[in-house]
């Protein structure tokens, strides 16, 4: 099934409905011409292929196929959009299980009643990302980003039962391969109906790399900042303040986890610690350059994590619906405005 999209200068908009191997076929479609001028050709996607002989590869394929066979078939679909070996497109949606230093950031702000993220990526994608709405035939639809030759649900969405994620890297180390790799577990939880069954998802089911959620729902009280590793899953609900979360685990139960933490990130944590205290909003953060070598808002090509701000979402989770907005980096307008899955003109 072709993908039905609209250009955008910045982000582009992808329609995708069906069976789970045709909403992975589109989004393969879709996604190709990127992959082909500027993944396959990257130093990350090198690093992680040379993992195609990793003895524990066969373990994750099989783990996959037994908890969530539907999210195989939406791999099998994106491979061949793509073009690409089922293998290896296997392997990068597995690649922060595998490498440690993947270009994958993120930074998020969570209050009680909303969650708001810079969605922080390889800057080779720049221009080539967008926003989906999925539309499988058997689970709940969601509009979530989306990169080329990734699974949805490593970055920002929302689902048609008002739950909201957003997704932060932790960069893990020394994980075994016995458990789901983390991108798969993610795009499960995007047919959860409620910020308990997703926390439900990931306690009942093996895991392998780390990841911090914000999780919250349209009308619900609270919303949650969840780190989940190989060996726990740790939720703290933000009933009221705010807090930041860059990517590295800052739970206290996390405390004895093996990691990488980048200036980047320590720096984007600090600042942004630092600025929840006081009146700035959650978007006014997110903007944040203060600090000109490790700054929030990340646009500069000499980024030290070799990473960019693609884009910054804020959604209002305070009605019964999602009301929502998706900015180009740093601008104060909004490119996307939703009310739940419906877009806006």
């Amino acid at each position: 099934m072709m993908p039905d999209l609209s250009p955008d200068p910045s982000l582009s908009w992808l329609d995708a409905h069906g069976s789970h191997y045709e909403i992975g076929l589109a989004l393969g479609q879709w996604g190709a011409d990127a992959c082909q001028r500027h993944l396959v050709q990257s130093a990350a996607w090198a690093q992680v292929m040379a993992f195609r002989d990793h003895p524990g590869i066969g373990a994750l394929h099989d783990l996959l196929h037994r908890h969530f066979p539907w999210i195989e078939r939406e791999l099998t679909g994106l491979a061949e959009g793509l073009g690409l070996p089922s293998q290896d497109v296997f392997l990068w949606n597995c690649r922060g299980d595998l490498w440690a230093m993947v270009p994958d950031g993120c930074t998020t702000v969570l209050q009680p009643q909303s969650l708001s993220h810079n969605e922080d990526g390889d800057p080779g994608f720049a221009g080539a990302c967008g926003l989906a709405r999925v539309r499988p035939i058997d689970a709940p639809a969601f509009v979530s980003f989306v990169y080329p030759g990734s699974l949805p649900g490593h970055t920002f969405a929302v689902n048609q039962a008002g739950v909201a994620i957003t997704v932060n890297n932790i960069r893990a180390q020394g994980a075994q391969a016995t458990g789901l790799p983390r991108m798969m577990l993610t795009r499960a939880l995007l047919a959860s109906q409620s910020p308990a069954q997703a926390i439900t998802i990931l306690r009942k089911h093996p895991r392998m790399g780390a990841f911090h959620l914000g999780i919250g729902q349209a009308g619900a009280p609270a919303s949650f900042s969840v780190e989940f590793t190989q060996e726990a899953v740790s939720v703290q609900p933000v009933r009221q303040g705010r807090r930041v979360h860059a990517n590295h685990a800052i739970h206290d139960t996390q405390q004895g986890l093996a990691q990488v933490i980048t200036a980047s990130s320590q720096h984007r944590q600090q600042r942004g610690d630092t600025l929840a205290q006081d009146t700035t909003n959650a978007l006014e953060i997110l903007r944040d350059t203060s600090d000109a070598q490790e700054p929030i808002l990340r646009l500069s090509a000499q980024d030290t994590d070799h990473e960019n701000t693609m884009a910054t979402v804020h959604i209002n989770l305070s009605g019964d619906t999602p009301q929502w907005l998706v900015y180009e980096p740093g601008q104060h307008q909004p490119l996307f405005r939703f009310d739940g899955l419906h877009r806006q003109a």
